[in-house]
């Protein structure tokens, strides 16, 4: 054909992106967000009502006397002071989550009050059913996937100028913070 004659074929446009397997629907940003809303609710929910246990004796819990015989048992020094760290960490944490208030920090107290539950029920199981610890690793890691990825868009952090943005730094920071916490207060345990 003539270089000069009509082409046959129809003119291109731009096509979108491959997708990862076919039928695949583009994710909404929204989605992330939303799950991570979830995730906070269900684990500052959990952890709110767990340290409520501690603190005042609600949903079957020893409240602070109860704790510190617990706590006393296990060899925690000053075990009613300990008692009542542990209950405000849980509760004060659990509820920083579900409103994603310092989500990093708020994180870390769960992770570190929540290394120092696995330490203390250490069984060398991992299912309940066997005395296992697979509880405490779940909110260990929803602790640590919170600080290390912040609280997504629903969240009060959202309106702080210092947290507005999320950064890995901040989150890794904050889980080495729960790490080095917990460390501390299981070395001073007898």
């Amino acid at each position: 054909m003539p270089s000069g004659s009509p082409s046959t074929t129809a003119p291109t446009t731009p096509t979108a992106p491959a997708r990862a397997f076919p039928g695949a629907a583009d994710t909404s940003p929204h989605a992330y967000d939303v799950g991570l809303l979830v995730l906070r609710l269900a684990l500052g929910l959990t952890m709110a009502a767990h340290g409520s246990q501690k603190l005042f004796g609600w949903f079957g819990g020893g409240g602070i006397d109860g704790t510190a015989q617990f706590f006393e048992m296990k060899g925690y020094p000053a075990a009613k002071a300990m008692a009542v760290v542990a209950g405000l960490t849980e509760t004060g944490g659990g509820l920083a989550l579900v409103v994603g208030l310092l989500t990093p920090l708020a994180a870390a107290a769960i992770l570190g009050t929540m290394l120092n539950a696995l330490a203390v029920t250490w069984s060398g199981n991992f299912f309940a059913m066997k005395g296992g610890s697979e509880y405490e690793y779940l909110l260990i890691a929803a602790a640590a996937a919170l600080a290390l990825t912040g609280p997504g868009r629903y969240a009060v952090d959202r309106y702080l100028p210092v947290v507005r943005s999320h950064r890995l730094l901040y989150g890794a920071a904050a889980v080495v913070l729960g790490l080095v916490t917990a460390g501390i207060v299981l070395l001073i345990r007898k």
